[in-house]
């Protein structure tokens, strides 16, 4: 499961979400820009980083962590000890570890790292341990919850975006943002078993639902489903990228559109980790000639 690339998402469509599970109040979200910013020596990259121009604000920096990692905190630490020298930031700090479960945490700690975690620097939140609250801690819950809880959180979100979202734009960037967590999470699972989970009256007329109908009539041998597979994949990983870059850098033209669609699978990917590091749209031009040409 990409759960890098689908925390960004989620931190960049719920503005507010990390001052919720912090337990702080929403409106401390103000003066904030989440990115990813990655610091040379040793090419680290962060999860991402809540900057803000305001100097009475600390700078948040977010890791998620779904795996087990013995080495975790020091990265961590070096990571942030290679920002600060590089960016000389004037004010405070605090890192966020967002583990999927305790279990994931580092067992024991040196007491130089247990200073971190004593003083507040390193702040460490266990997903599956946050109590319920928005929509987008309800998407929290569903990439850690088991697979047999997946359906009925799936249609709760569903009546929560139909009742508490009033933006048609908003509420289908939050069901097109389901449904990249269920193709990730669920990636072990036929198109039709994630049809049975979209279920739900609202959701039929998404890419998921109308990709997998039209699979189903287009199945035949062996061969022609495992090629109809890879090319779902494909298709999935542009669409993604196309709602990453309009929502950076607006509505894209039709050029650049067909220079994704002539990527395969493998540079698509490439570009989903160098798109972090853009900063206008003239970074992804030079990036797709670098590659195409």
């Amino acid at each position: 499961m990409h759960t890098d690339t689908i925390f960004y998402q989620i931190f960049l469509t719920f503005h507010t979400l990390l001052f919720e599970i912090l337990g702080e109040p929403t409106e401390n979200a103000q003066d904030y820009q989440f990115t990813s910013v990655e610091v040379k020596e040793k090419a680290f990259r962060f999860d991402g980083i809540f900057q803000t121009d305001n100097v009475e604000k600390p700078i948040y920096f977010v890791e998620v962590q779904f795996q087990p990692k013995p080495d975790f905190y020091w990265e961590l630490i070096a990571e942030i000890n290679i920002y600060l020298n590089q960016f000389k930031p004037v004010q405070d700090w605090q890192a966020i570890a967002l583990f999927a479960k305790r279990s994931l945490d580092v067992g024991e700690l040196t007491a130089y790292q247990q200073e971190f975690i004593n003083s507040g620097r390193i702040k460490r939140i266990y997903l599956d341990e946050l109590p319920p609250g928005s929509i987008g801690m309800g998407l929290i819950e569903l990439i850690v919850s088991k697979e047999t809880q997946a359906p009925e959180l799936v249609k709760n979100l569903m009546e929560r975006t139909k009742t508490e979202i009033e933006d048609d734009n908003e509420k289908q960037g939050i069901i097109e943002l389901l449904e990249t967590v269920l193709l990730s999470k669920f990636s072990q699972l036929s198109r039709q078993e994630i049809e049975a989970m979209f279920l739900v009256s609202d959701i039929k007329q998404t890419r998921v639902y109308q990709e997998a109908k039209q699979e189903g009539k287009q199945e035949g041998r062996q061969e022609g489903k495992q090629e109809g597979r890879q090319e779902g994949r494909k298709d999935e990983a542009i669409n993604l990228l196309l709602r990453m870059l309009s929502k950076r850098f607006g509505k894209l033209s039709d050029s650049y559109i067909q220079s994704l669609n002539s990527l395969n699978i493998e540079q698509l990917e490439k570009l989903g980790e160098a798109f972090l590091d853009f900063t206008d749209i003239n970074d992804l031009e030079i990036w797709l000639q670098s590659e195409i040409d």
